[in-house]
């Protein structure tokens, strides 16, 4: 069933695999980069508007700071656990080390589902755990940012809650934030357009025109909505079923991807779109005969037995671990290209990484300038992937972008020197 792998085991394996191809990395050292630094697992006891007291779990995971602060996001969902917040921080480290930025990897959540809690018990909630958050944070110690089921408003919550802490102004403490809020134009698009950019290096090294190709999409929240607008605005691809949680659409005629995404936030959901042919579930998706799919929902979505019937030639991951190693392994012996979630959905750190710079220069880019320095890192990590990739022999991109990413790492640790 997918969801079923444990997301850390996943994030180590990975680790395992590429390690096998980096030399001169001891394996004392390798092994410390497949383990957090430490775990806050907290407890947020918050006053209902009822009155009533609720308690939710909380955490935040510190992976590895040896390449600059800690980076990532909080999410609020049912599932969050400790071991899916571990794995997700970790792939923030290897994720940074690939664009070659100068962060390393944290993650956190609530494991909560917000639609059951109103605007103001959601403040509350997103306050309290700042104030746990508060020795842990700051812009040059671990930056929060948005993920599953948060965004510009959790920003602004944190960030006012630690300036009031604090008694300071410091926008740079978390990343994502509203625009009159320190945030960097090009951060809503970011993941989507990494994702755009990625799949479109990938047709031009396989020599093939993304303007013929047909696309689908699970997962239509921001990364899935936006790399479908992207992929067929900019480059004229043709989105053929989209998909959310609770089922999926389809047209061989291409759907209009913007037009999906307003029928969606109006009705809550994809399903009942007039300009779909079909509905589908979102296995059916995943094995449809398509040149691109991209998965853009949670960790796990394709096991070994979904990538089997896997008809995709090409899979860019928008989302965190949409693919278990033992469906990696399928997909490498089917010749199926994947595109790796360390590269492909990096956007959204990059696009951090410029905000942070901006907080603390306070000088304000245009989107142009975002959006031109994004496609250069992007176009120039997939250059580095597929020089890897080559020059080494390597099975798949994703050994070739842990590779990279390991070899970054391990270098930054080494120059450091011990510490007693």
């Amino acid at each position: 069933m997918p969801g079923s792998t444990n997301p850390f085991s996943s994030l180590q394996e990975q680790v395992d695999d590429a390690g096998a191809y980096v030399s001169g990395i001891d394996e004392d050292v390798l092994k410390r980069l497949k383990h957090p630094e430490r775990v806050l697992e907290t407890n947020l006891t918050v006053e209902m508007d009822d009155g009533s007291l609720e308690v939710f779990k909380a955490f935040r995971s510190q992976f590895n700071g040896d390449r600059g602060p800690y980076k990532g996001g909080i999410r609020y969902h049912p599932g969050v656990t400790r071991d899916e917040v571990k794995a997700l921080s970790g792939w923030m480290v290897y994720k940074c080390a690939v664009v070659d930025i100068p962060y390393g990897g944290g993650k956190g959540g609530i494991v909560i589902d917000p639609e059951e809690y109103s605007e103001t018990e959601l403040e509350r909630i997103t306050r309290s755990f700042a104030s746990e958050l508060r020795p842990l944070i700051g812009e040059d110690k671990d930056i929060p940012a948005p993920d599953v089921n948060t965004g510009q408003r959790e920003m602004n919550w944190i960030k006012d809650s630690y300036e009031m802490l604090e008694g300071t102004t410091e926008p740079g403490v978390v990343t994502g934030k509203a625009l009159d809020s320190g945030g960097s134009e090009g951060r809503v698009e970011a993941t989507g357009r990494s994702t755009m950019l990625a799949a479109r290096e990938a047709f031009s090294y396989l020599d093939r025109d993304i303007s013929d190709a047909t696309v689908a999409v699970q997962g239509y929240g921001n990364a899935g909505a936006i790399t479908a607008q992207l992929l067929s605005e900019e480059l004229d691809a043709s989105i053929v079923a989209v998909s959310d949680s609770s089922g999926g659409i389809y047209n061989a005629d291409g759907l209009d991807a913007t037009a999906v995404k307003d029928f969606k936030h109006e009705t809550g959901s994809v399903a009942g779109y007039e300009g779909a042919t079909d509905e589908l579930t979102n296995g059916e998706l995943l094995t449809l005969d398509v040149d691109l799919l991209v998965p853009a929902a949670l960790e796990n979505a394709i096991d070994a037995d979904i990538a089997s019937d896997v008809q995709a030639d090409v899979i860019a991951e928008a989302a965190n671990g949409p693919i278990t190693p033992d469906a990696d392994d399928v997909l490498a012996e089917r010749d199926v290209i994947v595109l790796p979630d360390i590269l492909t959905n990096a956007g959204g750190v990059t696009v951090s990484y410029f905000e942070w710079v901006q907080n603390r220069q306070r000088f304000y880019w245009t989107e142009q300038r975002v959006n031109d320095e994004l496609e250069r890192i992007i176009t120039e990590s997939f250059d580095s992937i597929v020089s890897a990739y080559e020059e080494k022999d390597l099975p798949t991109f994703r050994v070739a972008a842990y590779v990279v990413a390991l070899e970054r790492v391990a270098r930054a640790f080494e120059q450091a020197g011990s510490w007693p």
